[in-house]
């Protein structure tokens, strides 16, 4: 080997394994040409380690550390500079040192000093140990440590700086999780806020039940200012108000997440807006802002929302609506601002009477009772049954259109209307002003998702039983006074149970990481997917009794479903706030395209838009069409929601708009006879039982004669197990059986025949006609020039 490349190996050595004229070789070629590749930007390993260990009073959740991949080293260009400078190294050796180095009590108490708890120590030592023995060749400093311990030159426990160096590599959260701790730091939110507290805002606390006038003297207070914002929980409590300004001369605007609106013809932003709270400005100037439902700050997901805008709306009088249980709060908030607040209390302006006796029987209806149910089968369920008795009902839930919703309210109002009942889930409970004479609860259990993302089943809680039976007897309605009862009489008196119980304080409020933050720990966390960050954060976030961070298993739902889809920071979390159902598959799909196509810079035009829903739509022929037609309006909704984020890529808002309207008509429709919808339905449901039934009987048959052909001439099987079936009560059709069981009486029977009869003669007109046969959503033949 020539003298200037053994030299120039030599210095290539740290400082510390250089020995004798080693070290003045290095100092002088150092001097000479800087530092040398083998060293470049290192610092030694364990000084690193110390400045980042492991403080502040949580320990972190290790599970959430996903390890990333280091590959092994291939063949270097200037060829194995370790086994130059010393020898090969022989990897069964080697392999017995780290086997060693592993089982050291002294190096996994100084693992766990540095962050690298049982199951981190373990994952990287595996990683480590295949990155040693899979590697052509080392960096030189291992090399040599590892051929000096082989030589009893060094001691097994120098391996650590060199494990720990890799170790930082695959989990990259060691190196900065003092960083990411001030980051996630969410102890004092008023001071996100600096333009409101510069303020000394005027808080009011308007506290009492369900139709006490307490949201009419607040938005009195809105109206009358020079300017004022009101900030709804819902999209429909938001037009409500701004029709209602508009229509008494105060020029109002209004901001959704899928809609703005301006009032003035120049598209000046007027005094006034009318919004869904996640919408409000934090740095806009207003005389009076009003916060409805203020106790939703308790939200699981959606809390935060309310915390922002009581924490940092820019508004001279602060006036909040909401639940008593909501006071205590607000208050201690308020004092950490520096702000008092006046509590107004309201009494409940028409009485309201929890019934002795339950209805027992659909039969017992009388006009303008309202059945709560909190699921949609038992929803299509009881509209059938009344249906059967020759009762006309309204249908309102969550799902369905705001323009639906509004035409169902106003059909079961109309005193004109044959429609006196009304079917609902709690999507009634606010939002919706309706002539309801009596609530009745069909059932007390609710599903629910707690703070932990887990569905529960559990009964309804006091403040949401309040919520709902507060609708009974409105003052504004035609009945003067209101009553409560249950369907079944066994739910009376937990009913009667729940509505005495006292409302629990509202103890914390929530928060939600912003997309500055998330970017910041982006940038110490690169190769870290975003679904993975947002566990990091929720985990490392440092909040006091006051708060909690809100749920957040929807955004991660959003940030799986897109992560393989190249997206900036960014955009990747605008499209992860986008508020989707994930138990529709079309919608979820439709977020994931809707990603693709921005990715590839490809504008999702109007007639892109069209062409995926598959534009025009029939009405829908059975439930199954009606759901997709609710997924499709959630799908425009979806793009609606993104175009006042991404203009440029989501150009055509106006003309969806318009074609979403349409849609919305048909939904009304869909809605309006939707009895016959569930008829047809649920005869559907019983042939195919049926066929099924004969299909399954007719292959279990065929099976048994083919195992019996088989078995000929052999010994013979069991005399039972070797009979085919097709006799007995397996012959019956499933209709015989239902009849025979009592669950299907020979009327219903004829009647289920008639309806299939008279469907089929409709549908096979209808493939005449078109030429073609529909599954699913029902859909037009596309015409050449739809598009």
């Amino acid at each position: 080997m020539s003298f200037p490349r053994c030299a120039l190996l030599w210095a290539r050595l740290p400082p510390g394994r250089q020995p004798g004229p080693r070290a003045a070789i290095c100092s002088a070629l150092r001097a000479h040409t800087g530092p040398f590749p083998g060293t470049l930007g290192r610092v030694p390993a364990v000084a690193c380690a110390s400045s980042s260990a492991s403080g502040g009073s949580k320990s972190p959740n290790t599970s959430l550390f996903v390890p990333l991949t280091v590959k092994p080293q291939g063949r270097s260009a200037d060829g194995d500079v370790g086994a130059e400078l010393t020898r090969p190294l022989d990897k069964n050796e080697v392999k017995k040192i780290l086997d060693k180095f592993y089982k050291r009590k002294e190096i996994q108490k100084l693992s766990a000093d540095y962050g690298l708890d049982a199951r981190l120590f373990h994952q990287a030592f595996i990683s480590f140990r295949n990155y040693i023995m899979q590697s052509h060749s080392l960096d030189v400093d291992i090399h040599i440590i590892l051929n000096d311990i082989c030589f009893s030159a060094a001691h097994v426990d120098d391996l650590f700086p060199f494990f720990l160096r890799h170790a930082k590599q695959i989990f990259p959260v060691l190196e900065c999780k003092d960083d990411l701790r001030k980051i996630s730091d969410l102890r004092i939110p008023p001071n996100w806020y600096p333009e409101a507290r510069v303020l000394q805002r005027k808080i009011i606390f308007h506290s009492g039940p369900t139709n006490s006038g307490k949201t009419y003297h607040a938005i009195q207070k809105y109206l009358s200012a020079k300017s004022g914002v009101y900030c709804g929980p819902l999209k429909l409590l938001a037009h409500e108000i701004f029709e209602k300004s508009n229509a008494a001369g105060v020029p109002c605007d209004l901001v959704t997440g899928e809609e703005r609106v301006t009032v003035e013809p120049d598209g000046k932003q007027a005094a006034h807006v009318a919004c869904t709270v996640e919408m409000c400005s934090v740095t806009t100037p207003y005389e009076v802002a009003v916060i409805d439902e203020i106790q939703m700050i308790k939200d699981p997901a959606r809390g935060w929302a309310w915390t922002r805008a009581l924490l940092g709306l820019c508004a001279e009088e602060i006036h909040l609506c909401g639940e008593s249980a909501a006071i205590d709060l607000v208050t201690e908030l308020m004092y950490t601002t520096g702000e008092d607040v006046e509590v107004r209390t309201y009494k409940r302006l028409t009485p309201i009477f929890v019934l002795d006796h339950a209805l027992e029987s659909l039969d017992n209806l009388r006009p303008g009772d309202c059945i709560v149910c909190f699921s949609k089968n038992d929803i299509y369920s009881v509209s059938r049954q009344i249906e059967i008795r020759g009762l006309e009902s309204a249908v309102i839930y969550g799902s369905l259109p705001p323009g639906t919703k509004l035409a169902q309210a106003r059909k079961f109002n109309d005193p004109g209307d044959p429609c006196k009942i009304l079917v609902a889930t709690d999507a009634v409970g606010m939002g919706l002003n309706l002539s309801i004479r009596r609530i009745i609860f069909y059932s007390l259990m609710k599903p629910s998702i707690n703070e932990k993302g887990e569905k529960e089943i559990e009964p309804i809680t006091t403040s949401q039983a309040l919520q709902i039976a507060g609708r009974a007897g409105r003052f504004s309605s035609k009945f003067k006074e209101g009553e409560v009862t249950t369907m079944n009489r066994e739910d009376l008196s937990l009913l009667k149970e729940i509505l005495n119980r006292p409302v629990d304080p509202i103890k914390a409020a929530g928060l939600h990481p912003t997309a500055e933050q998330i970017e910041m720990f982006a940038y110490h966390l690169p190769d870290t997917t975003l679904s993975n960050l947002i566990d990091i954060f929720v985990d490392f976030s440092q909040v006091d009794g006051q708060y909690f961070v809100c749920n957040m298993d929807d955004f991660k739902f959003s940030a799986e479903l897109i992560q393989h889809i190249p997206l900036s920071l960014r955009v990747r979390y605008v499209f992860c706030t986008a508020p989707i159902n994930k138990k529709q598959p079309f919608v979820c799909s439709s977020l994931l395209q809707f990603a693709r196509q921005y990715s590839r810079n490809e504008p999702l035009t109007f007639s892109w838009l069209r062409r995926y829903i598959k534009w025009p739509l029939l009405p829908p022929k059975n439930i199954k069409d009606l759901m997709d037609l609710e997924a499709v309006h959630d799908v425009l909704d979806l793009y609606l929601w993104l175009s006042y984020r991404f203009i440029d890529m989501f150009p055509d808002a106006s003309l969806v708009r318009d074609l979403q309207k349409q849609l919305d008509g048909i939904i009304q429709d869909g809605v309006h006879n939707i009895t016959k919808l569930i008829k047809i339905s649920e005869a559907h449901k019983l042939l195919n039982l049926q066929n099924s039934s004969a299909e399954s009987q007719s292959r279990l048959s065929g099976i048994v004669k083919s195992r019996t052909r088989r078995n000929h001439g052999t010994k013979a099987l069991g005399s039972k197990a070797a009979e085919p079936l097709g006799s007995g009560a397996g012959e019956k059709s499933l209709a015989s059986r239902l009849v025979q069981q009592g669950l299907l009486t020979a009327d219903m029977l004829k009647q289920l025949e008639r309806e299939w009869m008279t469907q089929q003669t409709e549908h096979g007109k209808g493939r005449t006609e078109s030429g073609t046969s529909l599954k699913g959503t029902r859909r037009k033949k596309k015409e050449p020039d739809s598009d």
